[in-house]
């Protein structure tokens, strides 16, 4: 493996910004947040809008979140 050339690979913080879920994982996408994480150490944060706790494919059953009215738009649109 050539050195240098690859990024830093380390524990990051995922945070579903929509159910307040979060999970620590490891990643090499950077960010300029932090959070303290419960076995006490501070880890990157990354903000997510949609985890396998928000996503109706794994929660069973479907949440509406309107991203800016994007949703009443739609509707609006396509007359429903």
């Amino acid at each position: 493996m050539k050195q240098g050339i690859h990024p830093e690979y380390r524990k990051v913080v995922f945070k579903d910004t929509s159910s307040g879920f979060s999970f620590l994982s490891g990643s090499t996408v950077s960010t300029e947040n932090t959070i303290e994480w419960e076995d006490g150490n501070t880890y990157p944060l990354i903000n997510v809008e949609v985890s396998s706790d928000s996503h109706p494919f794994y929660t069973g059953k479907q949440k509406f979140a309107d991203a800016g009215g994007r949703v009443d738009r739609f509707k609006k649109k396509y007359g429903m």
